[in-house]
């Protein structure tokens, strides 16, 4: 049986780190295994729900390289949304409810004080023809689906052996009282006509898969693998929204954050399994296990992917970055020597750019009060470029000679002076690339 996932984002605003976990694993397990990952946009809410982020999503995915094989919008199935609601009237599934929101907070309220969990208590079974011809009148309805009072079982492919008592859940709502179609309904029924035999989402979607999994089976259907991954948070355990934002995807994307660095920490964060730079999304698939993920709230920190970031641009040979040289104006003559000079000392690809403008234009130099005489005095000695693999060694002996300075007194005002940097790469490889004279 050919494997077939699905990643079912809202349009309703920009992928954060916490779609893309839910995103990855279920596009891994479908490369992994030469099956289908389908992009299905939950876009049912047409007040909520707009092109410009349904548009962001398909952005973020692309940049990352997670290409879907089949597109799907949820907004062109509504008729079979009411098929599905149908079939369960005429089963004696789905009921129809008037209870206003104010109404349903305070029987909710009434339970919670009398230390009951906060079950919907069915009353709208009751309800006589006549009742509810009356309520029509007076407001709009909203259906719910009958759960069958039993427990609920299936082994997840992270959490184990659950079970959850129907009774202890309410009723679920499937279509609200505007007529708007729910995602709990529409998620089952395009989970149930499109194939779909593995599911990997946050844990904090165990109750709802709970009353799915009564739902697919009221439609005839089977219910797929389902697999609950930890929710992410702040290095301290906190709620991750809370200390960091949303942290949104394209927001990654303008810190410099390599596609293949978030990749390959968010494919084994919370597993056992130690966090590698993988080269490609080939061999993501290839080493991902999910049974190697845990339960427990897994800590991520946005830090940790600049570090990989950087070891992925310092392994890129030049013909990666070719291009981009090209279009900082980097002569071809010099591309490769630049390339091999700056690209261990870059942490983004914004990088990049900042050492060619030091290059072409020079740096504004970091001069200490105390060396500004020493340095006036050494710049004085520097000829105009071009300069060669020999300019460092011979003009910072030519700088010794005069002034009687060495070591780290002689070396580290000179790097400052020339680079507006305490730290870069070797100065004898550096001043071939400089354009201008510092100073």
């Amino acid at each position: 049986m050919t494997t077939v996932t699905r990643f079912a984002p809202s349009p309703t605003g920009f992928l954060h780190v916490g779609n893309l976990r839910t995103a990855l694993f279920n596009f891994l397990i479908a490369r992994k295994t030469g099956g289908q990952f389908i992009l299905r946009l939950d876009d049912t809410d047409a007040e909520r729900s707009t092109q410009e982020y349904a548009d962001g999503i398909m952005q973020d995915l692309d940049w990352l390289g997670l290409g879907w094989d089949r597109l799907e919008r949820q907004s062109a199935r509504l008729d079979r949304y009411h098929a599905a609601a149908d079939q369960l009237r005429a089963a004696g599934r789905f009921y129809e409810c008037f209870e206003t929101p104010t109404e349903l907070d305070l029987k909710r309220k009434k339970l919670l004080n009398m230390g009951k969990p906060p079950v919907y208590d069915r009353a709208a079974l009751s309800l006589t023809d006549e009742d509810r011809a009356r309520l029509r009148a007076e407001r709009p309805g909203h259906w719910r689906f009958l759960l069958d009072q039993t427990r609920i079982e299936w082994t997840d492919g992270i959490l184990g052996e659950i079970s959850i008592d129907a009774a202890s859940v309410s009723d679920p709502v499937l279509i609200r009282g505007d007529g708007q179609v729910l995602y709990t309904l529409a998620s089952v029924v395009d989970d149930i006509e499109m194939g779909v035999t593995h599911i990997v989402r946050g844990s904090d979607h165990v109750t709802n898969t709970a009353t799915q999994i009564q739902i697919i089976q009221a439609l005839g259907g089977t219910a797929p693998a389902f697999a609950h991954h930890s929710l992410l948070t702040g290095a301290q355990g906190e709620a991750l929204s809370k200390r960091f934002g949303t942290l949104s995807l394209r927001d990654l994307r303008a810190q410099g954050v390599e596609p293949m660095a978030l990749l390959s920490l968010m494919a084994r964060l919370g597993s056992s399994q130690p966090v590698e730079l993988a080269a490609s999304i080939e061999e993501l698939a290839a080493g991902f296990d999910l049974g190697q993920f845990g339960a427990a709230p897994t800590s991520f920190n946005p830090a940790d992917l600049f570090p990989l970031t950087a070891r992925l641009l310092h392994a890129l040979p030049l013909a990666a970055v070719q291009d981009e040289l090209a279009a900082l104006g980097v002569p071809e003559a010099l591309a490769e020597g630049f390339w091999s000079v700056i690209r261990e000392n870059i942490e983004t690809r914004a990088g990049i750019a900042e050492w060619w403008t030091l290059c072409r234009d020079g740096a504004a130099p970091q001069v200490d009060d105390e060396d500004r005489d020493f340095v006036a005095e050494a710049l004085a000695l520097l000829e105009q470029p071009p300069y060669d693999a020999t300019t460092w060694a011979s003009w910072t002996a030519a700088v010794k000679d005069k002034t009687g300075r060495k070591g780290r007194g002689l070396f580290l005002p000179l790097r400052k002076a020339v680079t507006g940097r305490s730290s870069g790469p070797e100065m004898a490889d550096l001043m071939p690339l400089l354009q201008k004279k510092p100073g």
